[in-house]
């Protein structure tokens, strides 16, 4: 897992540019801090940082292959699971080999298929070709978006880049942010739109996409999407479907020249994983390594509510003894929490979650100390539909994005002048309704099977990436690589078309899953009813993150200020509003924070 940046200029010598890219590449070490590849002709400039997983040696980049005097020139981050097969497939049509690494197949898969070589991949990565025999740049993303890329076109040079700060250490690209950028950051909060930068003419590859440029030309083709159909099969067929898929992917994934470990929360999804992938670690004789998070005093603290149903420690504990994983639980406090804030955001470039992201960052810290790879049970409610708001009316009947409905508290802190400046909610709707033009509908089914169709099409393609997005900023700030068995193309394919109905079965959200996992995991722990990702309910914690917000306030050059109702955020960050609830006020703050810090940090000019 790397990172990868660089441009392409069709008007002006890009040879004696390598300060530049040096900076843009160092901008994001921290994706890969094992080694630093750059390479620079008269029109490209392209670099690589790389985290070595798979082939130490022979997995060097940029990777360049000459066809005469002309060279395409591969930057890739990701892992191609279905590797070795098309190395066969290659083999077969005369190519030869130098290395066992995943990034030569990609590049000789390019020179056999072209641009059709990514309908062939299954894996998670982001690349850049630079194409000298036609002059072309393409740049391509993993059909579920599991690994970021963005571009901006400047004067005619497109400069990319995984991450925003490596486009910013570019002198073409400043961060400035317009109407549409603010209505992102206070309107979608961290969950935004597909294909959108926020900052002002810079966009994302968007998920099963990609772009090609060539001198004043740009061509974006999307290579996958979901297609509705009746589902064909009856359960059975689906249940063992779907164990087929997981524990084939599981084993794909499972591939690395470093350690892999597991997430173990004790929900269904990581132990359903994690027991698939610690049998296979047993047929080697090796036992695999696990992971959990908690918080100081959770036990003490924590509050039954309507995510969380109980505490993952016992769960995750008994999961692994029936496994046999080797488990470490990592303990939290506040005092933690509240000091590692700001780093998440400094991560993804743009404000996030708050302390549920910090904690993500945290855990993988701490693994990175004995693992290099870790597999995540991410994605598996939004792919079998696994949230309660799907069957809920008032979210089934919304006409905005079912999570924003949960988010009402951001609008009511907002400052009157930028209220009437940016009208967040015409632009909640008009997102929304983009989403909803997109879905690719059923003939034949009900009014309640298509709502529920509908949701499961927002959560795929508007909530998942923003998961995705926080799993990858998290990890790979720590130099970590984590995969996604659920988020296999394959399997989401499958489920898209599984009624709700059988998703569903035996009256509890996700039972087909729960019935695949039958004979890897204990009963009680197939049946659990679903807990959300945790959170501290420390008061220790809302009181820092309180100070804070006071302190800022109090600040007369905080940037923040124009934008926000001062003496509302004032009365939320003292414990007097009687409107918001600790727990949203906790969110709310966390979220203040990290938007006054970004953009206090990232010097960002406001256009509005």
């Amino acid at each position: 897992m790397c990172g990868i940046t660089g441009w392409v200029s069709w008007t002006k010598s890009l040879s004696e540019q390598s300060p530049v890219l040096e900076n843009m590449t160092n901008a994001i070490t921290h994706r890969g801090p094992d080694s630093i590849g750059t390479w620079l002709s008269e029109s490209a400039a392209l670099g690589h940082r790389r985290l070595i997983v798979i082939d130490p040696e022979g997995g060097k980049q940029p990777m360049v292959y000459y066809e005469g005097p002309y060279a395409i020139t591969l930057s890739y981050n990701g892992e191609i699971y279905n590797f070795k097969e098309l190395r066969e497939d290659l083999i077969h049509n005369g190519h030869h080999f130098k290395s066992s690494s995943d990034t030569e197949v990609l590049l000789h898969a390019y020179l056999e298929w072209g641009e059709a070589c990514i309908e062939r991949l299954n894996g998670i990565f982001a690349f850049a070709v630079w194409d000298e025999r036609i002059e072309q740049l393409m740049l391509g993303r993993d059909h579920l978006g599991v690994k970021p890329l963005y571009f901006a076109n400047r004067d005619n040079d497109i400069i990319f880049g995984s991450e925003l700060k490596a486009m910013f250490a570019h002198p073409q690209v400043d961060p400035v942010i317009d109407k549409d950028g603010l209505s992102e950051i206070f309107g979608l909060g961290p969950i935004r739109t597909p294909g959108q930068g926020v900052f002002k003419d810079i966009e994302e590859v968007r998920a099963g996409h990609y772009v090609t440029f060539r001198k004043e030309e740009r061509k974006a083709e999307q290579y996958w999407t979901l297609k509705s159909h009746p589902h064909p099969d009856d359960l059975d067929t689906t249940v063992s479907t779907i164990r087929s898929y997981l524990e084939d992917t599981v084993t794909e994934q499972l591939v690395a020249d470093r350690p892999v470990v597991s997430m173990l929360s004790g929900g269904l999804d990581s132990s359903g994983l994690t027991a698939i992938a610690g049998k296979d670690f047993s047929k080697e004789g090796k036992k695999l390594g696990t992971y959990s998070i908690d918080f100081e005093n959770n036990e003490k603290d924590f509050e039954k509510d309507f995510l969380r149903v109980d505490l993952d420690e016992p769960w995750a504990e008994k999961v692994s003894n029936h496994v046999g994983t080797e488990h470490k639980s990592i303990v939290l406090d506040a005092d933690e929490l509240a000091e590692n804030l700001l780093v998440p955001m400094r991560a993804r470039d743009l404000p996030g979650v708050g302390e549920i992201e910090t904690s993500l960052y945290l855990l993988f810290k701490e693994m990175e100390k004995e693992a290099t790879v870790a597999l995540s049970g991410e994605s598996a409610d939004e792919v079998f539909s696994g949230y309660p708001w799907f069957h809920q009316e008032e979210f089934l009947e919304a006409d905005i994005f079912p999570w924003l409905l949960n988010m009402r508290g951001m609008s009511s802190i907002l400052s009157e002048q930028l209220k009437e400046k940016l009208d967040l909610l015409s632009y909640q709707k008009e997102r929304y309704q983009e989403a909803l033009n997109e879905v690719p509908v059923l003939e034949g089914e009900s009014d309640l099977q298509a709502k529920q169709r509908r949701m499961s099409y927002m959560f795929i393609t508007r909530f998942l990436p923003f998961m995705l997005d926080r799993k990858d900023r998290a990890s790979m700030m720590t130099g970590f690589e984590v995969r996604v068995p659920f988020c296999d193309y394959r399997l989401v394919e499958y489920l898209w078309n599984v009624p709700i109905e059988m998703k569903n079965i035996d009256g509890i959200e996700k039972g087909v899953l729960r019935r695949a996992f039958e004979g890897y995991l204990p009963e009680d722990v197939r049946y659990r009813k679903k807990s959300a990702y945790p959170s501290t309910k420390d008061a220790k914690y809302l009181e820092k993150v309180s100070q804070w917000m006071l302190q800022i306030l109090d600040d007369p050059t905080s940037p923040i200020l124009p934008f926000i109702d001062v003496e509302k955020v004032r009365s939320i960050s003292e414990g007097k509003s009687e409107s918001i609830h600790a727990s949203s006020a906790k969110g709310l703050l966390d979220y203040l924070i990290q938007v006054n810090a970004w953009l206090k940090e990232y010097d960002i000019n406001v256009i509005l």
